[in-house]
């Protein structure tokens, strides 16, 4: 084979890294394996010398003495490969498998790297608060089941003392692979289901499967803001992942249950204040209440049902960031009911008197009938 410096034919310094190494002949074999240059001799020479210069370089060993002597140091038929077929055995996609296993998730499943690793299921947890719980903030404990490591087989699914055992479909690649022309077709074996390991005894606590349900309790922070529909994630608090693969998270999705008073949007609280006629007419001051305390709200005289009231700074302050919304009371002029006989006199004769002078005393009524009777006389004509 080539007596060409192996360093110069990656193109790469004596102290590159192995990845640096690994990255350059990838590159070089994308450009010169035969399958992408069939009937091209030159290509494939510099093909096997580029694979060469990889077997050498990536084998710590190897390396060393190479560095040492030189050419001299090490077996360039050794490095070359089994037989004198130049490739190794290594096909097209046999070289990119850990490649292509990277860009589509295996994680570590390509053909050459032993078992998949699976990163473990997020998990859901519908957390119900009272309106101040998510005001102020709070502390809960929630229980949840989860999937944990198997603490008898160690997360190996083997009964204890025994371990998994190298699955002969694919040879411990976890996939089994069929080879027309340039094409490569990949699939999950069957027979492993892409672990590259088979179970002969399987643990019996788990099962073969190296994970047990168990419930746990978790403490969860909720900051002083939060509304329906926001959520929390605890990292690493999920489902535990498959053959050494990290754990996902857990998501705690808030719910604010409805509250007697006060109704939230946004930052803002909206609440309903019931006044009687006379405070309506003649004004007054009563208590409204707020997440704080009890403030006192004055209402003009002649005020009408509906209104609003807005009371700044009384409201919820935003979990992401420092405003803070406001109360807003809409009072609701109530009817009195239950009136005994005095008081039901008294009420005809405040009529009474409210009639001589409607217009006056009652506009919005006023122009009511006035335009109700230029709708009638307009259907006339």
């Amino acid at each position: 084979m080539s007596k060409r410096d192996y360093y110069e034919i990656l193109g790469v310094t004596k102290n590159a890294s192995e990845a640096e190494i690994k990255k350059a002949f990838k590159r070089l074999a994308m450009k010169y394996h035969p399958d992408r240059n069939p009937e091209n001799k030159e290509a494939e020479e510099k093909f096997k010398e580029a694979k060469e210069a990889h077997d050498v370089l990536t084998d710590a060993q190897k390396r060393a003495a190479y560095d040492q002597f030189g050419h001299a140091g090490v077996d360039p038929s050794a490095a070359a490969g089994a037989g004198g077929a130049g490739f190794g055995g290594a096909s097209f996609s046999d070289i990119f498998g850990d490649v292509f296993g990277d860009i589509f998730g295996g994680g570590g499943g390509g053909g050459r790297s032993g078992q998949r690793v699976y990163r473990g299921a997020d998990l859901r947890y519908n957390l119900e608060l009272s309106l101040e719980e998510a005001v102020r903030g709070t502390t809960v404990n929630i229980r949840i089941p989860s999937h944990v490591e198997c603490d008898e087989c160690g997360g190996s699914g083997a009964q204890k003392g025994t371990t998994p055992v190298t699955c002969t479909t694919c040879g411990g690649h976890g996939q089994v692979r069929m080879q027309q022309g340039f094409f490569s077709l990949q699939q999950t074996c069957p027979r492993c289901h892409g672990s590259g390991k088979i179970i002969e005894t399987p643990c019996k606590k788990c099962y073969g499967q190296g994970r047990v349900e168990k419930q746990k309790t978790l403490s969860v922070k909720v900051p002083a803001g939060v509304d329906s529909g926001d959520r929390i994630r605890l990292a690493g608090e999920g489902e535990v992942g498959e053959n050494g693969g990290p754990p996902g998270d857990l998501y705690v999705h808030v719910n604010v249950r409805p509250h007697n008073i006060f109704e939230r949007d946004g930052n803002d609280l909206y609440c309903e204040v019931p006044i009687s006629v006379v405070t309506a007419s003649l004004g007054g001051e009563l208590d409204v209440p707020t997440l704080d305390g009890r403030v006192k709200l004055k209402i003009p005289a002649e005020s009408q049902s509906g209104k609003m009231f807005r009371l700044r700074g009384k409201g919820v302050k935003s979990v992401r960031g420092h405003n803070v919304g406001d109360l807003i009371c809409r009072i609701v002029v109530e009817t009195p009911v239950n009136l005994t006989k005095k008081q039901k006199e008294l009420l005809r004769e405040f009529e009474a008197s409210m009639t001589e002078d409607s217009v006056n005393h009652s506009p919005r009524a006023a122009g009511w009938l006035d335009g109700v009777k230029k709708f009638f006389e307009d259907m006339k004509s």
